[in-house]
């Protein structure tokens, strides 16, 4: 018996067996992998980790895959992806949120209903699990500022609720991210009520400015540096000489430096080896080393 049976014989979700990469990350690109399987619930979820985990199995959660660029090769273990954690409960001002829900479909239905704090989402691809993992965040604004309490499964399998001061939010980072075994179940928000009309105008006039400005007709995960202090990467990505180079048909955007997009048919290690490249180049060129946003997976 191999090993996508034995997992789904466990009746944890949905198991879908030797997947293509490109239909599971934004940038459309990479290999293939083992698995993936969506747990329909957390008793699912721990099941299939202890199963996993006793049995040295390589895994990993994946959210939308709006962070992550694979290998052109296989991944040679299961991905996991909350989709089914999904629930979504609106007390006044109190909203408790699947990790699985989309970020942006949250946010848009949260400021038609006349909720504000969470217009910057609108535009963030990704799950509110991946969002909360890499404190996502964007016109001076992150999930840090919105989030009252995280509900995580500890590496021992408890379900704990997590504080926003336990969360550790700074700057694109998190306590998830310094500690991996720890995974996020959901996430309890506060946001104010405010005026509607108001709050989806800002979002129109800030998706307007986007599309001017960003290349959203082509698959990318979004920046791939962050913003050194300061100063802003896609200016020193531009001054290098870089806007519009190209390895195969992963390309850096001639709208935004700081974005790197799939032409068509992009492979994955031309994605990361572009953005290592660009970032080699900029420190050879200002002394300062940019930190990749986005994860690379073997």
């Amino acid at each position: 018996m191999n090993l996508i049976e034995n997992i789904q014989n466990l009746e944890v979700g949905e198991v879908l067996a030797d997947v293509d990469m490109r239909e599971y990350t934004t940038y459309r690109a990479g290999g293939r992998a083992l698995g993936i399987v969506f747990p329909k619930d957390v008793e699912g979820l721990i099941i299939l980790l202890k199963y996993l985990r006793e049995n040295q199995i390589k895994h990993k959660i994946l959210g939308r895959g709006s962070n992550l660029i694979f290998g052109d090769g296989l991944y040679n273990g299961i991905l996991i992806k909350l989709d089914r954690l999904d629930e979504l409960e609106v007390k006044d001002s109190e909203i408790y949120v699947g990790a699985g829900y989309s970020l942006i479909k949250l946010a848009t239905r949260l400021s038609r209903l006349g909720y504000t704090g969470l217009e910057f989402a609108t535009g963030i691809p990704g799950s509110v699990g991946g969002a909360v993992y890499m404190n996502a965040g964007a016109y001076k604004s992150d999930m840090g500022y919105v989030v009252k309490s995280v509900k995580v499964l500890t590496p021992r399998y408890r379900v704990v609720e997590m504080t926003n001061y336990d969360m550790h939010f700074h700057y694109r980072s998190s306590f998830l991210q310094s500690n991996p075994e720890y995974i996020c179940l959901g996430a309890t928000l506060i946001l104010q009520k405010g005026n509607p009309e108001e709050i989806m105008q800002l979002i129109e006039d800030r998706k307007q400015r986007r599309m001017e400005t960003q290349p959203l007709e082509y698959p990318s995960a979004g920046s791939v540096f962050r913003n050194p202090e300061g100063d802003y990467a896609g200016r020193m990505i531009e001054e290098i000489g870089y806007k519009g180079y190209a390895i195969g048909d992963a390309e850096v955007s001639t709208k935004h430096a700081n974005f790197i997009i799939n032409r068509g048919s992009a492979k994955g290690n031309d994605i990361k080896k572009l953005i290592l490249e660009i970032q080699e180049k900029v420190k050879e060129a200002y002394g300062v080393e940019l930190k990749i946003e986005q994860e690379f997976v073997e």
